[in-house]
């Protein structure tokens, strides 16, 4: 009997935008762009989904021998490669074209990790600095909810000050549901998420910032 498989949060969100498009609620073009890869790569994925199951999700690398099993040969190849013919190619090109020139398919990890046992470091090149962009939304309302507490003087100095306790729901940018509350505390956020229960259903995920409330 196979043994359960852990996901990361990476492959759960995987995971849950498969599911949307095999409910035929989310096209492949959209999934693809959400999880930031290209549509063929996604629809590999789905096939390996629906022909093996949740362990097709789990990293390829998972469970495999680490890099020092390879070899002699490759690696004495791979480094002599990386002293003359690509000589001052960075890592990421330097895999690629061990893929396609030399026959050789490895990953980026692992060849990086043979260059380095040997001293060999990936040239650095000036770049400019890039802008950061905003990650694609989830594509389906109650997917994804980000919770939070605001304390702030909401009644204008007419009452005590309160702490805001609401949700924000990641692809439309609307509120379920939100709450006063004295302070923010536990009890407020399982109001909050009682009230989203009972008006919405239960979401998909939920996302929270690192505050104590939430780690013990």
């Amino acid at each position: 009997m196979e043994g359960k498989v852990t996901l990361t949060v990476k492959e759960q969100r995987r995971l849950m935008v498969i599911n949307e498009v095999e409910k035929g609620e989310v096209w492949g073009r959209e999934a693809s762009a959400v999880l930031g890869i290209s549509i063929r790569h996604f629809r590999r994925m789905v096939a390996a989904y629906r022909e093996d199951g949740v362990v097709a999700l789990a990293h390829g690398n998972r469970g495999r021998k680490p890099a020092n099993a390879i070899g002699e040969e490759i690696r004495r190849r791979v480094v002599d490669l990386a002293g003359s013919t690509y000589s001052g190619f960075n890592q990421q090109h330097f895999t690629e074209l061990l893929g396609e020139r030399e026959g050789i398919c490895l990953s980026r990890s692992t060849v990086r990790n043979i260059l380095l046992g040997v001293g060999i470091r990936s040239p650095r090149k000036r770049r400019p600095p890039k802008h950061r962009s905003r990650r694609e939304r989830y594509p389906k309302e109650g997917m994804l909810l980000q919770i939070d507490g605001s304390p702030h003087d909401w009644l204008q100095g007419r009452g005590p000050r309160m702490s805001l306790i609401g949700a924000i729901d990641d692809a439309k940018g609307t509120v379920p549901h939100a709450l006063f509350r004295e302070q923010e505390d536990s009890l407020g956020y399982f109001l909050l998420m009682k009230g989203i229960v009972v008006r919405r259903g239960i979401p998909g995920a939920v996302y929270h910032d690192g505050h104590s409330i939430f780690v013990v």
